[in-house]
């Protein structure tokens, strides 16, 4: 069946002191976010230069808030809930559409386009062709698209039901109650997506002095997301405190913060630690490793040592991840696909690529099987794919009061 002709958008709306934008709130994977056509906000003064939307999408989520509650909007409390996404038609000869992605600061205000999220991807394709944006035939879409943010191509595929994209299905997916219908995501090239390479310092391992932590081994890696990975036991962190435990710990969300701002750095993200503390917050993703151990979920489902590769722990914009963001799973995988990293010392025979890679995480496992091209000592990711549900929300108006948008 042909896909539906899209539900006509109203044009701006003024109520009183408030302006009416026509919005979409959706769940993409572990994350949410208010999802928006580029035609209903405010044209750009300057081609990147988003500015103008930034007040409007702080107020759509109810940011900053310093209780880090975000009552007053959309976002819940939380970097993986304080999200929003812009699309459109694609610029990109290889794409369908055009994807922006932008982390909103919960306490702060600021929104980061500098990263992707690979949850709210998912929701991309299934937005493109419930809103027309992307014509299908037959009973599986395929949507390429262009990620703004990073130049990379990622390709949507997933079912149809009658005109629309499918939302019911039997694939579970860890960290979301329910099942869905599954969406499979495959990153194009994804390394150096930041920072134009996959090891930024041209090396595997480094050694970071970091100020009030000391000095750690890590490992710089930029694919998908730029992450920098250290050991649990140098760091003297049990993987047991868990996400939670660690989001009420203010000494080591400190310690980690330091970690994420010395690595910014050697990254060449930003110039100075200042910068990283206040234009840059939520990148590189600190992703703490272990080798394999039995792993009690959040849920309370138990999965055992032999049955993973690895075992990690996310910090992403300040904030223990409750499951692994889908772009430092992938950031991991390729990590260890690279002898000499913290990571492939950890994964052994896994790092080879001869079978998927199984990453434990406060919620679950994920599996991960990145297309590796190896050329001498030299290694390119030429793709890597994972499954995904989503599912919309709510459709509408977002209300956001006039003093934030630009007239």
């Amino acid at each position: 069946m042909a896909n539906p002709q899209p539900a006509i958008r109203p044009q701006l709306i003024i109520r009183g002191d408030q302006v009416a934008l026509p919005a979409c709130y959706v769940r993409g994977g572990t994350s949410r976010a208010v999802l928006f056509h580029k035609d209903d906000l405010p044209p750009l003064e300057t081609p990147g230069d988003y500015a103008r939307w930034a007040p409007i999408f702080l107020a759509a989520m109810g940011s900053p808030d310093p209780a880090k509650r975000q009552l007053d909007g959309f976002g819940g409390g939380i970097s993986s809930l304080s999200k929003v996404a812009v699309i459109s038609p694609s610029t990109h000869p290889q794409a369908d559409v055009d994807y922006l992605f932008g982390q909103v600061g919960v306490d702060a205000a600021v929104v980061g386009y500098r990263a992707n999220c690979g949850n709210i991807s998912s929701a991309v394709g299934p937005f493109a062709v419930d809103e027309g944006l992307v014509k299908v035939e037959g009973d599986e879409a395929r949507v390429r698209i262009h990620n703004v943010n990073t130049g990379k191509i990622i390709i949507s595929t997933f079912r149809m039901s009658d005109g629309y994209a499918a939302v019911d299905g039997s694939y579970s997916l860890q960290g979301v109650a329910g099942t869905g219908s599954p969406i499979r995501l495959a990153f194009q090239r994804p390394g150096g997506a930041a920072t134009g390479k996959l090891l930024p310092s041209e090396r595997a391992s480094d050694r970071l002095e970091v100020p009030g932590v000391g000095v750690l081994t890590v490992s710089l890696v930029d694919a998908a997301n730029p992450v920098v990975f250290v050991r649990g036991e140098e760091l003297g962190l049990d993987f047991t405190i868990g996400p939670k435990g660690l989001a009420e710990d203010r000494g080591w969300l400190e310690r980690f913060e330091a970690i994420r701002v010395t690595a910014a750095v050697a990254m060449g993200l930003v110039a100075t630690e200042a910068e990283a503390r206040t234009s840059l917050r939520n990148l590189p993703m600190v992703s703490i490793v272990y080798p394999p151990r039995n792993v009690t979920t959040l849920a309370g489902e138990t999965f055992a040592a032999g049955d993973l590769d690895i075992v990690s722990q996310v910090i992403s914009a300040g904030s223990p991840h409750l499951a692994t963001p889908l772009t430092g799973a992938m950031c991991l995988a390729c990590a260890a696909a690279v002898p000499g990293t913290v990571v492939a010392d950890i994964a052994g025979d896994a790092a080879r690529g001869e079978r998927p890679l199984r990453i434990g995480h406060p919620s679950g496992v994920i599996e991960l099987s990145p297309v590796i091209r190896r050329e001498g000592e030299a290694v390119t990711v030429e793709e890597v794919a994972i499954y995904r549900t989503a599912r919309r929300l709510m459709e509408g108006l977002v209300l956001v009061p006039r003093r934030h948008y630009p007239f």
